[in-house]
């Protein structure tokens, strides 16, 4: 199961939900308040400091996939479901 670490404010969280939804891959998501406690807990573990952060399962750096444009990119090389199999 893909995890979508996000914020209610944040743009690019949106598009990347709108890309896995139009793609039919489900997701759980974990909605962060931008300057708590929840989201340096996270940053602590990725070492990424932006949202979204999207993951190939749990939230942990080995399961990491990136941001929005990341998989944006992963898609267009046809690469992302593949990944998620």
């Amino acid at each position: 199961m893909v995890t979508v670490v996000s914020s209610d404010v944040c743009p690019y969280c949106h598009a990347a939900k709108s890309l896995l939804d139009s793609l039919g891959i489900e997701y759980t998501e974990v909605t962060v308040n931008l300057w708590g406690d929840d989201l340096r807990a996270i940053i602590e573990k990725t070492g990424m400091m932006t949202v979204p952060q999207i993951f190939n399962g749990e939230i942990a750096k080995e399961n990491l996939l990136g941001g929005y444009t990341d998989i944006a990119k992963l898609h267009e090389e046809g690469k992302l479901l593949e990944l998620l199999g």
